[in-house]
């Protein structure tokens, strides 16, 4: 049996083994020994062998022989790829300069090698002088959030959940999304509350759900923390000793008593008040705040007063007690080491992935010659989906595609390259959701000719002719370089252990409380207030706009699917016939309104984009509020998704996405 990790975008971060039998992958399974993996992969992943021997999967580089976006390729060599996306870099650079060249990547693989953690490509990037990619449609909002109030990415571990007496479910559907989770909150016999806006598998199985309003989290919050004030069970001497602002925070708290979050975020007053109280009276309160969460105007504001409520409850001192947000920041790795920024000459412009439109139809100075994307399906999951393919449409625009399968960005490419999959190379993997270190050990050969992208960047990095050593670092060493940064994290980590035990847990004892000691901010204290900015609630743009709501009625949440991981397996046919076409779920007393009957088709539109799907009528989303899931394909679904109906607008912080700001309306459609 062979060592591995699972690649993909999911806290769980899974380790696995392989079993191989002549040269062939034959079994795949969680790792008994893994504290949190134990044994179990999720609905997606048990079919994992059998994806890499799909099909459609791309064995060699291809060549556009037809318009952009029709898919019509021919097979050529590599040596007949590298050559000409070498001279196309090349010319490019040399004309318009480096920052022409935009490297798009995205969460498509979270390996420190191969994936965007390192990220993959980077040193290549930065000797060419590229345009610097910015990663902003996942977390980046709820991260610059959580650091403002706590000075740190990484919140308490999620196994600690088993000490708690109440847990809050922020907008995390769990059992889809990152199911072993489910154990600790199982082990603790805490009372668990689903607040999201739509009645998921999780909501289900909590003993309470909280259906509010997309967007009005920060209001739920601070609702609630009236309550707790209002029965005086705010923790007084944490708050002298561990807090900074409390006075100035407490006054933003006031403005919101249960009424007036009420009407801001469709809960019962009733249901705040009994939940406020609960909170007031129940210690250790672990809170699990899900991405999609923080994915609109206010996002970063949510995450951050989140963080702020375990504060003056107290919880943050206690095991099993505060925010679990992601604990991404807890891996001590070299990133410096691997990103190698010390190589470009001086400093890139940023160009952002959720603006990608923008960046391919609006920048001129200079404007975007050539786009290699990996790791990521932009034609799908970047909003202003009808821009972003115009944008991939030009026939002045050299895109490369490097992926496993052929996806509807790969349909836009001049250049198809064919990547690797997890059995066939080697990572370092870490889960945003626990706190263990996984060993990634290629198992089998490629298949066909498909090359890691480790090796892909150092033979294209050779036949461009740059002499920079680092380039051609090998992946035993790139990995040495990860895990020499001597960070406390990492104390007695080496590649030699690693790869021989498989995972190992990053240094954190199993009973730490985070922040006991101090937080890592300016102050050392928990902050309220941060260079002079108060937390408080930022309502989301598009849902507070009443005028826009009279045009557009209906909120739309694009959540994550229990088949899908983003857009990876939407080309499973077993997974799609069990995910179903694409449908769009409405209340019963909205459906009324419009005419709409279950299992009807309807156009689900506003001004920037329209997609088709399936009437799902159903009281498991409140009033006001349709719901459906990303990650279809449009050209197996037949033409655009829902994020042809999202704008390119950032949140609040660090540019991040804005899925659930955004109003539609539907009505019948037939074909």
């Amino acid at each position: 049996m062979v060592a591995g990790a699972c690649p993909l975008d999911c806290p769980d971060g899974c380790s696995w083994t392989v079993t191989v039998e002549d040269g062939v992958a034959t079994k795949l399974r969680g790792r008994r020994d893994h504290p949190f993996t134990q044994g179990t992969l999720c609905v997606k992943v048990n079919q994992y062998l059998e994806h890499t021997r799909a099909p459609d999967r791309l064995l060699y580089p291809l060549r556009r022989t037809g318009p952009k976006g029709a898919g019509s390729f021919e097979r050529i060599t590599w040596d007949e790829a590298l050559g000409e996306i070498a001279e196309r870099l090349g010319d490019i650079r040399a004309t318009w300069g480096g920052e022409a060249i935009w490297p798009y990547w995205g969460t498509g693989n979270l390996g420190h090698l191969q994936g965007m953690r390192g990220p993959a490509g980077a040193r290549l990037w930065n000797v060419l002088g590229a345009s610097e990619h910015v990663m902003s449609i996942c977390s980046v909002a709820g991260t610059g959030g959580v650091r403002l109030a706590t000075g740190a990415k990484q919140g308490i571990d999620p196994e600690s959940f088993a000490h708690a007496k109440l847990i809050l479910l922020w907008g995390a559907n769990t059992l889809s999304t990152g199911h072993h989770l489910w154990r600790f909150i199982k082990e603790s016999n805490a009372h668990v509350v689903a607040i999201d806006p739509v009645l998921t598998r999780t909501a289900k199985q909590a003993d309470e759900h909280c259906a509010l309003i997309p967007g009005t989290d920060g209001a739920l919050a601070l609702g609630l923390l009236h309550v707790v004030l209002s029965l005086g069970m705010e923790d007084r001497d944490y708050l002298a000793e561990h807090t900074l602002g409390w006075a100035e925070f407490r006054e933003q708290i006031l403005k919101f008593p249960p009424a007036k979050a009420a009407a801001i975020t469709g809960v019962p007053e009733w249901q705040i008040l009994a939940l406020g109280e609960r909170l007031a009276r129940t210690r250790p309160t672990a809170i699990r705040a899900g991405m999609g969460m923080q994915r609109h105007a206010g996002g970063g504001a949510a995450l951050r007063l989140l963080a702020c409520l375990a504060g003056v409850t107290g919880d943050w001192q206690h095991l099993g007690g505060g925010l679990s947000y992601s604990t991404g920041g807890s891996f001590g790795g070299d990133f410096a080491a691997l990103r190698r920024d010390d190589l470009r000459r001086k400093p890139a412009r940023r160009l952002v992935m959720t603006r990608l439109a923008e960046g391919l139809l609006d920048v001129t100075d200079p404007p975007v010659k050539a786009l290699f994307v990996y790791g990521a399906n932009p034609a799908v999951s970047a909003p202003g989906q009808n821009a972003v393919r115009r944008g991939l449409a030009r026939e002045d625009l050299f895109t490369v595609v490097f992926d496993q399968f052929p996806t509807d960005t790969a349909d836009y490419a001049d250049i198809v390259l064919p990547s690797t999959m997890q059995t066939e190379h080697m990572d370092v993997h870490t889960g945003y959701g626990h706190l263990y270190l996984g060993w990634n050990e290629p198992a089998v050969a490629p298949a066909g000719e498909c090359l890691p992208a480790t090796e892909l960047f150092r033979r294209l990095a050779r036949r461009m002719g740059l002499t920079e050593p680092s380039l051609y670092d090998s992946d035993e060493e790139l990995a040495r370089q990860l895990l020499g940064s001597g960070h406390p994290s990492l104390s007695g980590i080496t590649l030699e252990r690693l790869r021989a035990e498989g995972w190992v847990r990053l240094n954190f004892p199993a009973d730490e409380i985070r922040f006991l000691k101090g937080f890592p901010t300016p102050s050392g204290r928990l902050e309220f207030v941060s260079d002079g900015e108060v937390a408080g609630y930022t309502p989301a743009r598009e849902v507070a706009d009443q005028d826009l709501a009279r045009r557009f009625p209906l909120v739309l949440v694009s959540t994550a699917s229990h088949y899908f991981m983003n857009t990876i397996f939407a080309n499973r046919p077993g997974l799609a016939r069990r995910a179903g076409p694409p449908s769009v779920a409405v209340h019963p007393e909205d459906a009324a309104r419009r005419g709409l009957a279950d299992g009807q088709q309807a156009r689900v539109f506003n001004d920037r984009g329209s997609f088709t799907a399936r009437i799902l009528v159903t009281d498991a989303v409140r009033p006001g509020v349709a719901a459906t899931t990303k990650g279809q394909w449009p050209k197996l679904t037949g033409g655009s998704t829902v994020n042809s109906t999202v704008d390119e607008r950032d949140a609040d912080l660090g540019r991040g996405a804005v899925f659930h700001d955004n109003r539609v309306e539907i009505e019948g459609w037939s074909p």
